[in-house]
């Protein structure tokens, strides 16, 4: 999109500025702790050459003024002031002052290329020294710039001799200078060299999402083959992100391959009843008086056509809401009141051997409403393959241990062939064809068991029966024993219902 900047530049631009900020404070630190240490021992040297000057001064005998001028000049002498070295200077009431530099305090007449109001101003500067504050201050000298100075006063007599002490502060300068342009040469380097080397980072951990938005483009153009590949040495999030791009693509895959078989079985299903219902009016719409037994006949055809349409489509809507978070409404079933209201409902004016095994004592957190409708369709299953009068529907409850409880449907109908026994809960599918289509069955019953047991965290399957037929387990989460107390109140009689809808 237009104005957009990149990943690629985005993460340079911050590495860059993060990289700016702390260079910046790492700077700040250094030159601050460099110069402090270095004004630090300049005071200290300083300090030292000054007490030195006193401890000689405090040795001159106060005979004069002139006399104790004369002493400090030679030890002051003796030490002429030149880079490496601290300046002195003295100052004797009454008898004048004394310096290693020649033109601390002044000088009569201009210096070569000097102008006379230069020489005036370094006059100045010079006598500046002489009345300014004791102990350690940093003043101007003239011929030498900034110095830091020391300033005591030594008591001969009655003589108050001013002496003092100065190095100047040229060295603080070009250690700072020194310090900035290195940091500035290593900080333009550092930069260019994060800049790059974020670039070229940026540049690869976008390629998987360039990659990504490629794949998607051709999803979007309704191509659903194309994964992601990332090489080995890729990292763990971009593997974990392939991983579940590429899951995704699966998941949409089935899921659009699941709709359209879906939408082709239903398009079939619901197109032979319309067939039927349109050649039975024509049968009747060419007759020109049909007798009222014909009339009749058609309409318990269409009758029974519309009922079976009409259930069709409550199973289509019922399967199109099992991926939603409102399907299930979970409560707290006892277990043996529960299967005995549902068993009593199916059971009732069936022409079937029925037989319920013992109920164990457990409670289960569940939707009674759809674990009713599934176990009602495994029933109706049974029964449906099952021969009247001696046909056997049986259903077996067993509590799994831990959490899980197994809920398991026998009968001894022909049984499932192993090639059908995971293909029995796919949607449309028939086992017996011409059978189901009697019957009015879509082939939706064991899908419905299927999405319901699903939608609790279970797992329904078709396994072989020991002594013929079909048996179809569900298992289900969220079970646990009743108390013995459970177990008393539950034995006393209850005038409440179950809650589980009649058959």
């Amino acid at each position: 999109m237009r104005g957009r900047v990149s990943v690629r530049w985005r993460l340079a631009a911050w590495v860059t500025g993060v990289l700016l900020i702390t260079s910046a404070a790492i700077f700040a630190v250094i030159y601050q702790q460099a110069t402090a240490q270095l004004r630090s021992q300049i005071d200290s040297d300083v300090s030292e050459d000054v007490s030195q000057l006193v401890q000689a001064v405090r040795a001159v005998r106060p005979q004069s003024s002139h006399a104790v001028l004369t002493d400090v000049r030679r030890y002051v002498l003796a030490q002429p002031f030149t880079g490496t070295s601290s300046l002195l200077f003295a100052v004797v009431p009454g008898a004048g002052t004394v310096s290693n530099h020649p033109e601390l305090f002044g000088a009569s007449h201009p210096d070569d290329g000097e102008a006379e109001a230069e020489q005036q101003h370094e006059n100045a500067l010079g006598r500046g020294l002489l009345g300014g504050p004791l102990g350690h201050s940093t003043r101007q000298a003239p011929d030498v710039g900034v110095v830091r100075v020391d300033e005591r006063v030594v008591t001969l007599g009655s003589l108050h001799v001013r002496v003092g002490a100065g190095e100047p502060l040229i060295i603080v300068t070009r250690a700072q200078r020194s310090i900035a342009k290195s940091f500035v040469i290593a900080g333009a380097l550092a930069v260019a060299l994060a800049l790059i080397a974020s670039y070229l980072a940026g540049a690869s951990v976008s390629l998987p999402l360039r990659r990504m938005a490629r794949l998607a483009a051709r999803v979007d153009d309704g191509d659903l083959a194309p994964r992601m590949h990332p090489p080995a040495s890729a990292g763990t999030e971009v593997l974990v992100l392939a991983d579940a791009f590429n899951h995704m693509l699966d998941r949409l895959a089935q899921a659009f391959q699941s709709q359209r078989d879906f939408i082709a079985d239903a398009s079939h299903e619901l197109r032979t009843p319309l067939t039927v219902i349109a050649g039975q009016m024509e049968v009747l719409a060419a007759q020109e008086h049909p007798p009222p037994e014909e009339i009749r006949r058609v309409q318990r055809l269409i009758t029974a056509e519309i009922a079976r349409t009409s259930r069709l489509v409550s199973d289509m809507l019922l399967l199109s809401r099992t991926e939603r978070s409102d399907f299930l409404r979970l409560q707290e079933i006892e277990l043996p009141k529960f299967v005995t209201d549902l068993w009593s409902g199916v059971s009732m004016g069936v022409d079937r051997r029925f037989e319920l095994d013992e109920i164990p004592s457990v409670e289960l957190t569940a939707d009674p409403d759809r674990l009713a409708q599934a176990l009602r369709n495994l029933i109706r299953n049974a029964i449906e393959h099952t021969q009247a009068p001696d046909g056997l529907v049986g259903l077996q409850i067993q509590w799994l241990g831990g959490d899980r409880v197994r809920f398991a449907v026998v009968d001894d109908g022909p049984g499932i062939t192993e090639g059908q026994r995971e293909r029995v809960f796919e949607r449309f599918h028939r086992t017996d064809e011409g059978r189901d289509r009697v019957s009015g069955g879509a082939g939706l019953g064991l899908s419905i068991v299927q999405a319901i047991t699903q939608a609790h965290g279970g797992q329904v399957r078709a396994v072989p029966a020991p002594s013929g037929g079909a048996r179809l387990e569900l298992d289900l989460p969220g079970a646990r024993l009743q108390s013995a107390a459970t177990d008393r109140d539950r034995e006393k009689p209850s005038a409440h219902a179950s809650g589980i809808p009649g058959a």
